[in-house]
């Protein structure tokens, strides 16, 4: 009777979410916000129907929100299609990498002074809640391949980088705790840990993701086959990017953010001129004519990168249904830290700014961008996989209990906050640019010619 009544459930949730989508984004409410509410409705706190404890399933939950990264990461990359030698990407790279390990220190920093958590788990608990989300903070990242705006690509290109940048952290933590090797003055955890996994990581998936797009597109352009199935085309990048950075000791999400740009940079190769593929690659293959397309000289880069994307954001959609249902399920007074009232508040509104402002100092971005920056720094399922990697690999299960209370009220007033604002300030923002795109064209044709 309870498996029927999960199909109910599921079944109508996602009939709503399909009928009032339209509605929902002229709110301020996110999609996030709606599942997290079904899950708590289901939980101990609500029905009782939904009893997930992350201490306890941590294997299951390490599995469900892996899978739900890499799908989540390969669509961020494909999404940048901004060339890596444009001086754009300076300002991810900084956020993902200098404002992150900012963000460890300052919470390992208050985890170890103010929590009274030894140093190793106060590491630990930085590299959990440093990364943004790839997968919730899709409302602020870029809408469209010729999206240039500094916000929104720093934004996407910083979730697409820091879920592996972070993992230094999360194993020194795990080093300093005794759970993981790091060499004699923590020589093993550079050279391996840092400086092994992240260069090979982003190399195997830039790697494949060029030679396997190159390969596709020479067969269709030339032979007139591997047409269709370009889902198992995703699906097989992410997994073979994916599994070969394991096998090597590399970072697999680096590696299938890589395959997503490299695939992506594949199509903006054909175009050198920047422009988006022309409207009826779109309209052709909706039309059936997936075929002729595909295997157009010309056209056939734009198709692939537009198949997979499509794909891969459907599979995105599902992975945030399934696994914002289940933090909502988690939450209970159990996993509620008397110490989250005031470490919550300090997270968003001290530490995130703090780091930004500080990784951000000298760019060319204005003072708006930075302050929305700051603030979408949205915790979500990078966090929560951490956080059971970690369990998963021998954490005490007295502090596993005493982290997972720290983290998970952490995520849940991200979700809630971040749903409400996204869709105010996001308008705001673009109200503020087209100001300003007004003035210049006022500006220059007032300009003597």
């Amino acid at each position: 009777m309870l498996f029927t009544l999960w199909f109910i459930i599921v079944g109508a949730l996602l009939i709503f979410m399909a009928l009032a989508n339209s509605t929902l984004k002229r709110l301020p409410l996110s999609t996030s916000m709606l599942y997290l509410g079904a899950g708590a409705l289901l939980g101990p706190a609500g029905l009782g129907l939904l009893r997930i404890d992350p201490v306890e399933q941590a294997t299951l939950l390490e599995r469900l929100t892996e899978i739900a990264l890499i799908i989540s990461l390969f669509s961020a990359g494909l999404k940048l299609r901004t060339p890596l030698r444009d001086g754009r990407w300076r300002l991810p790279t900084r956020l993902a990498f200098a404002s992150m390990m900012i963000t460890v220190l300052l919470i390992a920093f208050a985890g170890n002074v103010w929590l009274g958590l030894p140093v190793g788990a106060a590491i630990l608990l930085g590299a959990i809640l440093a990364p943004t989300d790839p997968v919730l903070a899709s409302d602020v990242q870029v809408q469209n391949a010729t999206d240039q705006d500094r916000l929104r690509f720093s934004l996407t290109g910083e979730a697409g980088l820091n879920d592996g940048s972070a993992f230094p952290f999360v194993m020194l933590g795990l080093g300093l705790l005794g759970l993981h090797d790091i060499g004699q003055g923590g020589w093993r955890w550079f050279g391996v840990d840092v400086l092994w996994s992240i260069t090979v990581g982003l190399g195997i998936g830039w790697l494949l993701g060029f030679l396997i797009g190159h390969l596709v597109l020479y067969l269709r352009r030339e032979y007139k086959e591997s047409v269709g199935l370009d889902d198992f085309l995703a699906l097989g990048l992410i997994a073979l990017s994916y599994g070969l950075a394991l096998l090597f000791h590399a970072y697999g999400f680096l590696a299938v953010f890589a395959a997503g740009l490299a695939l992506r940079r594949i199509e903006r190769e054909a175009q050198p001129d920047g422009s988006e593929a022309s409207p009826d690659v779109k309209i052709m293959a909706a039309e059936a004519e997936a075929e002729n397309i595909a295997t157009d000289p010309e056209k056939a880069p734009a198709y692939m990168a537009q198949a997979v994307l499509g794909f891969s954001e459907h599979l995105e959609r599902i992975g945030e249904v399934s696994v914002v249902l289940l933090v909502g399920g988690m939450l209970s007074a159990r996993y509620l830290a008397w110490e989250s009232f005031w470490f919550v508040p300090l997270l968003f509104l001290v530490i995130r700014p703090v780091a930004t402002f500080v990784g951000l100092l000298g760019s060319r971005t204005s003072g708006l961008q930075r302050r929305l920056i700051a603030w979408f720094g949205v915790r979500g399922i990078g966090s929560l996989y951490y956080l059971t990697y970690a369990i998963e690999h021998g954490l005490d299960p007295e502090m596993a209990v005493r982290l997972t209370s720290l983290v998970m009220p952490v995520l849940a007033t991200s979700i809630i906050i971040h749903g409400i604002s996204v869709t105010p300030l996001m308008l705001l923002y673009q109200k503020r640019l087209e100001k300003q795109q007004r003035a210049r064209h006022i500006t220059e044709a007032k300009m003597p010619s």
